[in-house]
């Protein structure tokens, strides 16, 4: 049986050891695919259960120095006591290497005899220190490397600092016997202990970071209710939220979370929403509307009945698409990811190049002990500035950051791929219903040809109406409930098959329907009016009594209030709007005109709408298609990017990339704009990775000093690769500032 489960992952802190654990689980029986993401620590893993678990996958790992967290009370956390001690060590070597440089450029005097034999003596005791509290991981790494061949970033760091350890200890043991053939005087005691701590403080600053661009999930979680007071044998009663189950009557006053989802069976107030949806506004709620786990109750008190709980509720839904959208890999990684499951091995190659280089060419003019010394810098500072992390955290840190701001804001995001699409789309189909208009047939208008009230007649339609199946009855109905109309008994109700329905009311026989069933009754109406409110989409019910017609309503599905201006936002970023639907097409027009959407195709079916989608993009179009029904479906699925309304169907939103909480249209253009702020970053993140990598592997190498004299000292690389992951990072967590 195919299985899929994403997995934290224990151990991973670099580029390259991501790049490690996907060949090893990818070579390993039973599993199909992997993508591990380097910024959020997981993998998430597809493999048959019948081949394989998740123990023998970790038991894979462990001999790398990783393993799956499988105890889900395992803590992983950043222990920040080591360094904190060795700080103040990498403090004063920094000062003694600052008095040795200064002194020797005549700045100031010579460090006093005592101290520098102090020093002789405590530096390598310092660095011992060093390499076995905040230097194990690196060791370990080299150690790894010796014995299995695997290299990752601690493989370099460990290589460098060991050399330049076991060079100074070597002069320091053997100085009488190698004073005339090397500088006795030069020690790398400094070099190594000052490196590590300044590698090990960028990788706890880089940690502390990432955590930062993942707290969306974070705050989604802490959304949720602990616990529910619900109604148990008419005792109100408290227990843990995990405890609730379908049907449970639920208690939420002012101030309280709601715990699941459910329908709201007493009471009425006002929901804080904006933590879903990104809406500001609290949303009122009255009897038969639905609440959402994790919303605000502000106001009144309410009872509502469970309908989805556990794993089932929105906010579950939510919290897992985000999850699995941060750990999927947008198309653009996939250069940043050839590039460093090739670049441990290259460096290695480099360093050791450089080395020799130095010795081959550098002895004969600068003599042997100059050439070692140079070698050396140079081969230490390769391996510690070429890191891969700053690569291969460009892209996953934008997109945990931009999926974050999305879901913050009620745009749920599937995966990368489709955020890194939606910066290209060139054209957006819209379906109408429920998309652009309401999905909720309204009482637009009401035209009275007699001498009863408004009141009086509405009173006759209301009390018929409660009666009738239709969908456009419902508008008449919430429209009476709005002015507080009363309603009458009805005798004789009989609905009459697609022209609409009769009843007596007070000994008056009535009729309501369309323009057929009036046209059969022989009466008189005036056609051009009913034309004229046709042409603008609405849909006329007739009210008689045989021998006249005594009041027209209209019906309408009315625009949403933010149509009009996310259909200009949308021209003004470049993009065509084509409006896709099954309705007349007369309303398609009318609506078309009233938004200023540049095409029209309306009374389509399923399969048209499909077609339509590949004609499209047959003519080079990028395609994005909006909707919220089941007919949608196919086309979402066709589309470049599919996007949903969350007020729609659960196979609408399925087939979508992106979901639209509170079928909000507005958010169509923070999606794009989210989008290409994501891809801006993700563009700057690489630029600057590759730039850091370009240029300084050649001066840590040295091949800027027969031009310029440039060396770079391998504390100033240790320095640079720290930075470099940070910035990164730091550039993703700018996404969050800005405004969509």
């Amino acid at each position: 049986m195919e299985m899929k489960q994403t997995f934290p992952i224990v151990g991973m802190h670099c580029a390259s050891c991501a790049i490690v654990i996907d060949k090893t689980l990818s070579k390993a029986t039973g599993v199909h695919s992997v993508e591990v993401n380097y910024a959020t620590e997981k993998a998430v893993i597809v493999y048959n259960s019948e081949q394989t678990n998740p123990q023998t996958l970790s038991k894979l790992l462990k001999k790398f120095g990783y393993h799956l967290k499988l105890d889900a009370n395992e803590k992983g956390k950043i222990n920040f006591t080591p360094l904190l001690i060795a700080l103040p060590i990498a403090v004063l070597s920094l000062v003694m290497m600052a008095w040795n440089i200064g002194a020797q450029l005549s700045f100031f005097g010579e460090m006093p005899e005592i101290i520098k034999n102090i020093f002789y003596y405590t530096m390598p005791i310092f660095a011992l220190y060093i390499f076995i509290s905040i230097g194990r991981p690196y060791l370990t790494g080299l150690w790894r490397f010796i014995r299995y061949g695997v290299a990752n970033m601690d493989t370099l760091v460990g290589l460098g600092t060991t050399a330049a350890f076991l060079y100074s200890v070597t002069i320091t043991i053997f100085a009488s016997s190698l004073k005339n053939i090397i500088n006795t005087e030069q020690t790398y005691y400094d070099v190594t202990i000052i490196v590590l701590v300044l590698i090990s403080l960028g990788k706890y600053l880089e940690a502390r970071s990432k955590l930062k661009t993942g707290d969306a999930i974070q705050k989604l979680l802490n959304l949720q209710a602990k616990t529910a007071l619900i109604i148990r044998k008419g005792q109100e009663i408290e227990i843990a939220i995990d405890k609730v189950q379908h049907g449970d009557h639920i208690i939420v006053k002012p101030g309280g979370k709601i715990p699941v989802d459910g329908t709201v069976i007493e009471g009425s107030s006002y929901v804080d929403e904006s933590m879903i949806s990104g809406e500001p506004m609290a949303v009122t709620k009255n009897v038969g509307d639905t609440v959402i786990a994790g919303t605000i109750n502000t106001t009144g008190t309410f009872h509502f009945k469970a309908t989805k709980v556990g794993s089932e509720t929105m906010l579950a839904h939510i919290i897992s698409m985000v999850e699995e959208a941060q750990n999927s890999k947008a198309p653009i990684q996939a250069l940043a990811d050839k590039i460093s499951g090739v670049f441990v091995p290259i460096v290695l190659v480099l360093s050791f190049i450089a080395l020799a280089a130095w010795l081959l060419f550098g002895i004969p003019s600068l003599g042997f002990a100059h050439a070692l010394s140079y070698g050396l810098t140079c081969f230490v500072g390769i391996l510690v500035i070429a890191c891969p992390c700053a690569l291969g955290l460009a892209t996953p840190t934008a997109i945990i950051v931009g999926v974050g701001k999305g879901a913050q804001n009620g745009i749920l995001i599937k995966d990368a791929a489709t955020l890194q699409k939606l910066q290209s789309v060139t054209t957006i189909v819209m379906d109408k219903t429920g998309t652009l208009t309401k999905g909720q047939p309204e009482l637009v208008s009401f035209k009275n040809y007699s001498d009863k009230t408004e009141e009086a007649l509405l009173s006759i339609l209301v009390s018929l109406e409660q009666k009738s199946e239709h969908p456009l009855a419902h508008a008449i109905l919430n429209y009476g409930k709005t002015k507080n109309i009363e309603t009458q008994n009805v005798n004789n109700f009989e609905a009459i098959k697609g022209m609409g329905l009769q009843g007596t009311i007070n000994n008056q026989e009535y009729f309501i329907g369309n323009e057929k069933l009036i046209s059969d009754l022989k009466l008189n109406f005036n056609t051009k009016e009913l034309d004229q409110e046709s042409s603008e989409g609405k849909t006329p019910i007739m009210l008689a009594i045989k021998g006249k017609v005594l009041a027209t309503v209209f019906v309408s599905d009315t625009l949403k209030s933010a149509a009009k201006q996310s259909i200009k936002q949308l021209h003004d970023l470049g993009i065509k709007i084509v409006l896709l639907t099954g309705d007349n097409i007369k309303t398609a027009h009318f609506i078309a005109k009233e938004l200023a959407i540049d095409e029209v195709v309306a009374e389509v079916l399923p399969q048209d709408k499909l077609e339509k989608i590949k004609q499209l993009q047959t003519a080079g179009n990028i395609v994005a298609m909006v909707g919220d029904g089941i007919n949608d479906a196919p086309a979402l699925a066709q589309a470049d990017v599919g996007i949903a309304m969350a007020t729609g169907t659960d196979v609408a939103i399925e087939s979508a990339g992106i979901t639209l909480l509170h079928g909000d249209i507005s958010k169509i253009v923070k999606a794009i704009r989210l989008s290409k702020l994501t891809m801006r970053g993700i563009k700057q993140n690489l630029f600057w990775a590759f730039i850091y990598n370009i240029v300084g592997i050649p001066l840590a190498g040295g091949l800027f000093f027969p031009i310029f004299g440039w060396l770079l000292n391998p504390i100033f690389a240790g320095l640079a690769m720290g930075l470099s992951s940070v910035s990164v990072v730091s550039n993703s967590l700018r996404i969050k500032t800005k405004k969509l």
